[in-house]
């Protein structure tokens, strides 16, 4: 660019001006006075018709020396930039990274923002004061423990003392709310994320104060040490993970005070200039040329356009001459063109603000060197971006629209917006911010009190959307305060509306395709740059600093998704073949074709190299795509040298600086410690793997061959296709129709919305509960209060005023609550925010029908799309109640089916190979059939569905995980079995539960359906049952052994003398050992119930073995719950936390289920069966028997039953829980076994030792092995050949398995012959 000195010709894009005499008139130039009356409206705006004949004549030739003249500035605002009294340092004020810190700090790239990243880290600033009035302003990015203010040279800090903590240090810490000189006193008000602190230091009179957001505070201290040596420098201390931004001066003060003056001085020689050329170049806008009149018409800015008229061309092109170097300064981007523009959104429509803005954009670019009006824009979107993150929220919210407004001007300008999109949105700053609503933490500043007048919370409701039976009926007070509530949540609701309103026009733009005149459209660099943001947030799963807050992301989510539903239907108006977006999902193709990249993110069948050679075949046959062998060798290469990971090692070398000490000059490391919303300057380089552009149309049994594309080399063709190319979706299966849904650009985004709810949008959800939880717990509190004053004798008037003490805090507490809730309720949970969730939903369940019909290549499908179908489910039905019901959703019924459907498809699909979603799948099924309405839509899927689910349920739990599946189980069970009625356990029912809601806790909802299934499936064949049962009682055993031996380990540390702690993750396993022996007991009484004969019919060659094992492990229960002062009685009674769950009741019950089935239930061969059984166990005893109805010795023959002790276990005592019917059926199994055992003993003949089975000792030898020759009694031996082959006692494989009678007898015959 050439010189810009007065005199000298210089150029500017096009246009040229030029001082030589000899070409003063110009084509187009019009006549010399209306030229020197319109440069002297122009550049003279403060002259008068009076004076109009005094002033000297004006042209083109001698306008550059008037503009000197115009912008001449005063000596004072000329003054040295060096030093100035009273300070002393450069002239430049930065946060000293050099020497002036302690501990570990990151430091912005700009040295005024800064993140403690140890214990408590100080650092001060590079320039003191020693005479006179400063100050300078901190905006607070996180509200946690700080302390902000001035310190001396000679003040020593370390990790637990900062500013204030020392002589000469003086700070004020809002998260405290206290100031801090050595000692500490209450001072000043809490501050909050977005808050401004002023420091404010008067070394005239020695007094130091600060304001917040511009309210003075009052004086903090007095009497400060002034004299030789003693200057004080701006310093800060703050604790891991908070984060400040300084401004000393570099940009316009927020809340300036009069007298006071930055620590860094504003460039007042520049400002000066820069206004009056603004106010230049507004007179051009508001004046108009009329050559043939030869008048200047005045007119409105909004109202004027660039017409070509030579005369204000050059006009223009002198003042954006002196202008441009001036706008690229942060500034004056600030002070002057952002004040302008605000003023034109503020004061007119937006139609009219629209236009102004596009004209300035478009005269900006045309008078301006592109890398200025670069600079510019740049400045200018990262201050507007500062404004709208860190402005107060006020009643209407009208801050924040005006920053919206003119963001939406300055994107609808295409040029501008391609560049920002380009260069800066997504590179620079953080654009998502401009989609986020932030809640107001403080309620009285934001209006909400006189918005919401009326405060109410609701009853407690259960996360089914019903009522709980707790909550009284509702009365008239209660009513109108409700309603009053409500139609305050609307105000609120409808004011942030027009907020949302215009994020989604800001997305609009920058989804908008139809701009590729001259460039490619704005919504394929946006999915670039997209892509790039989810590869981040993928990536730095971990990494705190590196990921986008979950706050952010919610919003911008739902704004993304009201923006490509938009489009979608858009397409579909004009393109009647489509589908609408209500029919939406992303074709399977997209998944294996290569096309979008998904990073490393699994797939449901594991590493996507793995799937590329295991499935190379499928994808020819399915897809005509073929894998290039160099893309499977340079995959393969990749899994050799994964261990070598190069990429990391840039990032990591700033956690080795700091490990060695200090505050490094970083670039912005992310989200939450980017105060003043810059970021890394950093690459991701993922390669994408696409397909090469055909050429030519394929014909179906052409192949595609794969090959590497970076992401930033797509380009639109790549996407949306042509003619001969399919774009996103090449390789399509044959299952999947050829008119495509929609834009394929549209596929991409929806993809990445839904990777988005993956990534951090369901555990804000979740998190957000929490202030509803809040509510609930005040209200119940202020409750409990209100029913203590009513009940408080009138004479105890202490315990009367902490009473109404108490009452008054909670009352204030739960109004601010109230309305706070409102806020979340409007931003997060409203009915808008549910739908697209509940969209987000069947997208998914589609999505996943489609893929699955693909066959093999489901396996290429990521996980997080089964992850976002069940998180999202889980969302609906737990976050959004009550006040929004799913059952009122459209098609809710048909959506529960389909999600049913997938789950008892997949929870058990070899496809599905990796174990976190394997377990997800199985841990959604089991909480979905704990409740009516999602256990009747598993009951309302296809019956063949529904039987191939409950065999997969029946498999042998050996070699999976089983847990679950016998939660499950029991579930369907729960309800029809023995005492098998209760929600929550008899003798935690005084306990307050931690969540009333957790699927275990839901009222017994019992399928008889499921149950049906089930007995038909274990009848089914002869090998269904046997092994199923084997593995349930493998794994009672296992887990009854494992909780004994651990309540051991538990008693003898209770005993010891010395102070010990149990380990509570002991205590957690031990009660979970508990739970899994109970369910597995209760499984095991469904099976008999249901099928019976599988244990009684002996003709079956497994009956009696399954019997056999089954009395053995209820007599090993039974005898260790039973037995009098046990060990299992000891640990109950010592009621430690973690083992509640621990009790008589529930392990009794469920093995006297089983007794009672088998004895009083069954048909005479059967109960005689297993009544000749459970004697025969050694282990049994008739007194743990009688311990269930709260017997110590069985009574005699024909004598009634007594009372039960009340001190003593008895399952009489539990009336509410056990029906009287059943109460009989244990008194009739009891008198017929006191029977069966007096017959027994007196029938029961005496046996050798050397008779006895050498396994057991308890029955007498029966079987004997070939070919070995060894011998065991037929229980033993038939148990251990139902796991291993191999002989007791020389290991060798048994072929087969003889009597021992007839082992016996055969020998006899062939010794006699």
């Amino acid at each position: 660019m050439a010189s810009k000195g007065t005199g000298m010709s210089f150029s500017r894009k096009s246009y040229r001006l030029n001082s030589d005499a000899e070409k003063p008139k110009v084509t187009g130039i019009v006549h010399e006075k209306l030229l020197n009356d319109y440069l002297h409206r122009i550049f003279s705006p403060g002259h008068t018709p009076s004076t109009a004949t005094s002033r000297k004549p004006l042209n083109f030739q001698n306008l550059p020396e008037h503009l000197d003249q115009l912008l001449q500035v005063d000596s004072e605002d000329e003054e040295s930039q060096g030093q100035v009294e009273g300070r002393l340092g450069p002239s430049t004020v930065v946060l000293d990274h050099t020497s002036g810190f302690e501990g570990l700090l990151l430091v912005d790239d700009d040295l005024l923002g800064v993140i403690g990243h140890s214990n408590f880290g100080t650092i001060r600033s590079t320039t003191c004061v020693y005479k006179g009035k400063w100050v300078y302003e901190v905006l607070i990015s996180s509200q946690g423990l700080m302390q902000i203010g001035w310190c001396t040279i000679n003040c020593r800090f370390n990790q637990e003392e900062g500013v204030g903590d020392t002589h000469n240090s003086y700070a004020y810490d809002g998260n405290r709310v206290r100031k801090w000189n050595v000692t500490t006193t209450n001072y000043g008000k809490a501050w909050a994320a977005g808050d401004i602190v002023s420091c404010l230091i008067d070394l005239d009179d020695g007094t130091l104060s600060f304001c917040l957001n511009g309210v003075s505070l009052g004086t903090a201290f007095e009497n400060l040490s002034r004299g030789l040596g003693m200057a004080y420098f701006p310093a800060i201390s703050l604790s891991f993970k908070e984060s400040v931004a300084f401004n000393f001066g570099s940009r316009p003060l927020r809340y300036p005070v009069a007298g006071y003056r930055p620590l860094q001085d504003p460039p007042r020689a520049d400002l000066v200039q820069a206004q009056r050329l603004l106010g230049c170049f507004r007179a051009v806008l508001c004046v108009e040329l009329d050559p043939v009149e030869g008048l200047l018409v005045e007119k409105e800015s909004s109202k004027w356009q660039l017409q070509g008229q030579p005369t204000v061309l050059l006009t223009l092109a002198h003042i954006f001459h002196r202008f441009a170097p001036l706008l690229r300064k942060v500034y004056l981007v600030e002070a002057v063109l952002m004040s302008f523009l605000l003023g034109v959104v503020e004061a007119a429509t937006p139609t009219q603000a629209q236009t102004v803005v596009h004209q300035v954009l478009d005269l900006l670019w045309l008078f301006m060197e592109d890398y200025e009006v670069q600079d510019c824009l740049k400045q200018l979107m990262m201050s507007l971006l500062r404004l709208y993150r860190f402005s107060p929220i006020v009643p209407d919210l009208g801050l924040q629209i005006h920053y919206l407004r003119l963001t939406i001007a300055i994107l609808r300008h295409q040029k501008s917006r391609k560049f920002l999109l380009s260069n800066v949105l997504f590179d620079v700053l953080r654009a998502v911010v401009f989609f986020y609503i932030k809640s107001p933490l403080r309620v009285e500043e934001a209006g909400l009190q006189e918005l919401i007048p009326t405060t109410w919370w609701p009853h407690h409701f259960s996360r089914e959307g019903k009522e709980s039976q707790e909550a009284k009926e509702e009365t008239a007070e209660e009513r109108l305060r409700r309603r009053a509530y409500e139609r305050g949540c609307q105000r609120l609701k409808k004011r942030i509306g027009v907020v949302e309103e215009l994020q989604v026009q800001i997305l609009k733009l920058l989804l908008d395709n139809k701009d590729d005149n001259g460039g490619e459209a704005s919504r394929y660099i946006f999915l670039t740059k997209f892509r790039k943001f989810l590869q981040e947030n993928a990536s730095g799963r971990g990494n705190m600093p590196m990921l986008c807050p979950p706050e952010y992301m919610v919003c911008f989510l739902h704004r993304l998704i009201s923006t490509l539903r938009y489009y979608w239907d858009e397409y579909k108006a004009s393109h009647p073949r489509a589908s609408f977006s209500e029919e939406a999902y992303i074709p399977p193709q997209i998944f294996y074709n290569g096309k979008v990249d998904y990073f490393d993110l699994q797939r449901l069948g594991g590493l996507l190299s793995h799937l590329r050679k295991t499935l190379k075949d499928d994808l020819a046959s399915k897809a005509n795509i073929l894998i290039d062998p160099l893309e499977l060798q340079a995959a393969t290469m990749d899994d050799l040298d994964e261990d070598e990971e190069p990429a990391p090692t840039a990032a990591q070398r700033p956690m080795q600086a700091l490990a060695m000490g200090g505050t490094l000059p970083l670039p912005r490391p992310g989200w939450l410690s980017s105060p003043t919303l810059g970021r890394a300057n950093r690459f991701l380089s993922t390669a994408a793997v696409s397909l090469m552009t055909p050429r030519r149309p394929l014909s179906t049994s052409e192949k595609v061959k794969v090959c590497t594309l970076s992401a930033e080399e797509r380009t639109r063709e790549d996407i949306e296709g042509s003619h001969w190319n399919e774009g996103l979706l090449l390789g399509r299966p044959p299952e999947e129709p050829e008119q495509p849904l929609t834009e394929n650009s549209l596929l991409e985004v929806l993809d990445g919305a839904i990777m988005m709810y993956n990534l951090s949008v369901h555990q804000q959800l979740g998190k957000m509960v929490g202030v509803s939880d809040d509510v609930n717990e005040y209200a119940m509190a202020l409750r409990d209060t209100e029913d203590k004053l009513r009940r408080c004798p009138k004479r105890r008037k202490d315990i009367l005023a902490e009473l109404t003490k108490s009452q008054k805090v909670f009352s204030e507490k739960l109004d601010h609550l109230s309305r706070r809730l409102a806020w979340v309720h409007a931003t997060v949970y409203s009915q808008e925010k549910m739908l697209d969730i509940y969209w987000l939903l069947r997208v998914c369940l589609r999505t996943i029908e489609h893929s699955d019909r693909t066959g093999s290549l489901f396996a290429f499908m990521p996980e997080f799309y089964l992850s976002v179908a069940i998180n999202s489910y889980s969302a609906l039905k737990n976050y959004f109640s009550p006040v929004h019901s799913m059952e009122e959703l459209p098609g809710y019924e048909e959506t529960l089916t389909c999600l049913a459907a997938i789950l008892a498809k997949h929870f058990a699909d070899t496809r599905i190979v990796g174990t976190d979603i394997r377990d997800s799948l199985m841990q959604a099924l089991a909480s979905y059939v704990c409740y009516p309405h999602s256990l009747r839509a598993v009951e309302r899927i296809p019956e063949e569905q529904r039987i191939a689910m409950v065999r997969n349920l029946l498999a042998p739990y050996e070699q999976r995980p089983w847990a679950q599946t016998n939660w499950i189980l029991v579930r369907l069970w729960r309800g029809c079995g023995f005492g098998y009625r209760y929600t929550r356990l008899p003798h935690l029912l005084k306990t307050k539960p931690e969540d009333a809601n957790l699927p275990s806790l839901q009222k017994p909802c019992p399928s008889t359906l499921l149950q049906q299934h089930m007995a038909d499936l274990l009848r089914e064949g002869p090998d269904v049952a046997p092994s199923f049962l084997n593995s349930v009682l493998n794994q009672l055993n296992w887990a009854f052994s494992e909780f004994i031996g651990m309540i051991q380990e538990i008693q003898q540390a209770a005993e010891r003398l010395e102070r010990n702690f149990v380990d509570s993750r002991q205590l957690k396993v031990c009660a979970t050992c508990f739970d899994l022996s109970v369910s597995l007991l209760r499984v095991l009484e469904m099976t008999i119930t249901l099928v019976p004969e599988i244990l009684l019919d002996w003709a079956r060659p497994t009956s009696e073995m399954l019997l056999r094992r089954l009395a053995q492990l209820l007599n090993q229960v039974l005898n260790r719950v039973t037995a009098e002062r046990n060990l299992f009685d000891r640990v109950v009674t010592l009621r430690l936390p973690g083992l509640e769950s621990v009790d008589h009741y529930p392990i009794l019950v469920a093995v006297t289920g089983i007794l009672v089935q088998l004895l009083v239930h069954s048909p005479a061969s059967g109960t005689e069966k297993a009544t000749s059984v459970l004697l025969a166990d050694p282990c049994f005893q008739l007194r743990s028997i009688c311990y269930l109805l709260g017997q110590p010795e069985p009574p005699a023959p024909g004598t009634a039953l007594p009372a039960p002790d009340r001190k003593r276990f008895s399952l009489q005592s539990y009336t509410e829980y056990i029906s009287a019917e059943e109460l009989a059926q244990v008194e009739r199994m009891l008198a017929h076994l006191t029977s069966a055992s007096a017959q027994a003993a007196a029938a029961s003949l005496p046996t050798s030792e050397e008779d006895l089975c050498p396994i057991c000792y308890a029955h007498p030898i029966s079987a004997v092995f070939q070919p070995c020759g060894h011998k065991s009694c037929k229980a033993c031996i038939d148990q251990h050949l139902m796991n291993n082959k191999d002989c007791f006692f020389c290991k060798a494989t048994i072929v087969s398995v003889e009597d021992w009678e007839k082992a016996a007898n055969a020998n006899t015959t062939s010794s006699a012959a």
